[in-house]
């Protein structure tokens, strides 16, 4: 067996040095093959609002310098027990959104070429639908588990298909996902009206709200989504603005009344078990951020996927 290679270790090298990789872990080309392989796609011509998500990427690794070995939640050591390597970025064109999505499919699928788990880091969230179109193809319909402030599953903005808001309505008419075990979480604010509930639900998800976290609790929640998502496989989708502008200011479509970030964090705890095939972290805007807050949330939010997937079969 391959030794498996983990992060630098930081009572030797200042966590302010060396090249930028997710928590200091090793590049995928200084590993002979990774169990779980992190990459960036710094894309976000897919926005509504205010722009930004791009620069995603290299913000939450850069936030991520102070993740340390072991998980005590959890009771796991996530880069010891898998091989994690930092696959670096890929290069996106930002002027044609449907080539993009094609790069982004065609590197989602070299990646798992040898069996390795991505876990993306973006940019923003139309970005879901090239990688639930590689993963559907050894898998079939998969449960999306959705941690969002909106739905994301609106037709078109201005006519065009391929957005932020319409990643989940493409997939669920393309016939990518589990129309009985897709579920979003954090749901709040505004919509534009009745209709957006109506068809979310013919689309295949549930929903559980943001307040459903102050009646309900998180214990509750995460029988639910367990409930919900089943046996089959999932992949996870975490928007950054499923947290309170409080908790994640650095984002393009902030809504007040969102989780807190130890809500989401436990509430991923909750996923150990589960078959997950595959997850991102979108939406990560570092002009609006302030003292990393954003990038410190998003960087645990990976580190929790890590280790539940450190503690899977």
């Amino acid at each position: 067996m391959t030794e498996i290679r983990g992060p630098l270790d930081a009572s030797k090298h200042p966590r302010f040095t060396e090249p930028s990789t997710f928590a200091r872990l090793p590049r995928l080309d200084q590993v002979s093959r990774a169990d779980v392989s992190i990459l960036g796609v710094p894309f976000d011509s897919g926005v509504s609002y205010r722009p930004g998500a791009r620069f995603g990427p290299a913000h939450i690794r850069a936030s991520s310098k102070l993740l340390r070995p072991y998980n005590p939640a959890l009771d796991v050591s996530p880069f010891a027990q898998r091989q994690v390597a930092d696959a670096g970025d890929i290069g996106v064109n930002p002027f044609d959104i449907t080539e993009a999505l094609t790069t982004v499919e065609h590197a989602i699928t070299d990646l798992r070429k040898d069996g390795s788990t991505v876990l993306t880091l973006g940019g923003d969230h139309t970005i879901a639908l090239p990688i639930l179109r590689a993963l559907h193809r050894d898998h079939g319909p998969i449960a999306v588990l959705h941690f969002d402030a909106h739905l994301d599953t609106w037709d078109t903005y201005f006519g065009a298909p391929f957005t932020h808001g319409t990643p989940f309505r493409r997939a669920s008419e393309e016939g990518l996902i589990d129309l009985e075990r897709s579920q979003h979480i954090g749901i709040r604010g505004p919509l534009y009206g009745k209709k957006d509930l109506e068809d979310d639900a013919v689309l295949g998800f549930q929903i559980i709200r943001s307040d459903d976290y102050e009646t309900d609790g998180v214990a509750s929640i995460v029988e639910r989504m367990r409930r919900r998502l089943d046996t089959g496989p999932v992949y996870v989708s975490v928007d950054i603005d499923v947290l309170d502008p409080a908790h994640a200011p650095g984002t393009g479509t902030p809504e007040a009344g969102g989780m807190t970030s130890r809500e989401l964090l436990n509430t991923l705890r909750g996923l150990v078990g589960a078959n997950i095939v595959g997850a991102d972290i979108v939406e990560v805007a570092p002009a609006y951020d302030h003292a990393e807050i954003t990038g410190i949330a998003a960087a645990h939010v990976a580190y929790e996927l890590l280790s539940v997937l450190a503690l899977g079969s």
